[in-house]
């Protein structure tokens, strides 16, 4: 009987952990529209609202963002300028350089080594590592960035930071097309 009953709960709580396991992929956007082309919607003034929020869900720090952008061929230069809901302010420019099937890389001056991204459908997966200050000290965390184009003035981005594989939390950006 006890072995039964190990067996059942084992039964049922492998879809459930397995479920928890599942994670979106690029192709699932593959079809999806408007088409999003980074170099085309990165040019131009960008202006963007973002929320960052701790484990717990909540928010930890609201703050915007101007973007300059600027392609010339295969090179792109985001110039973001960011100010928080503490009044401090950070600036990092992003070079980046458009590849072949929608792949992307790109460096700045706070992040570590280079990042990678694709994009697919409506969709962008881009990821790096970022130096991070934290009261006194730099941490090096990583980030999922997932970007969404919603039409042609507006994408979302939601963004995963961790480190170790441990989630630290969660960022959230409304970007606006000028």
């Amino acid at each position: 009987m006890m072995q039964r009953r190990m067996l059942l709960s084992a039964a049922i709580a492998a879809p459930i952990a397995l479920a928890g396991c599942a994670s979106q992929s690029l192709a699932d956007y593959a079809g999806e529209k408007p088409m999003l082309d980074l170099a085309q919607y990165f040019n131009g003034r960008i202006d963007a609202h973002g929320i960052f929020q701790g484990r717990n869900g909540k928010i930890v720090k609201r703050f915007t963002v101007m973007m300059d952008c600027q392609w010339t061929g295969n090179q792109g230069v985001l110039d973001e300028s960011f100010t928080y809901s503490d009044g401090s302010t950070q600036r990092r420019i992003w070079r980046l350089t458009k590849h072949a099937d929608g792949r992307y890389s790109g460096t700045a001056g706070d992040v570590v080594g280079e990042a990678v991204g694709q994009t697919s459908g409506n969709a962008f997966r881009w990821n790096y590592t970022l130096k991070l200050p934290v009261d006194g000290k730099v941490y090096e965390v990583q980030f999922d960035d997932w970007m969404y184009l919603m039409d042609k003035h507006v994408m979302i981005n939601r963004a995963t930071m961790s480190k170790f594989g441990i989630r630290l939390g969660e960022v959230t950006l409304s970007f606006t097309k000028r």
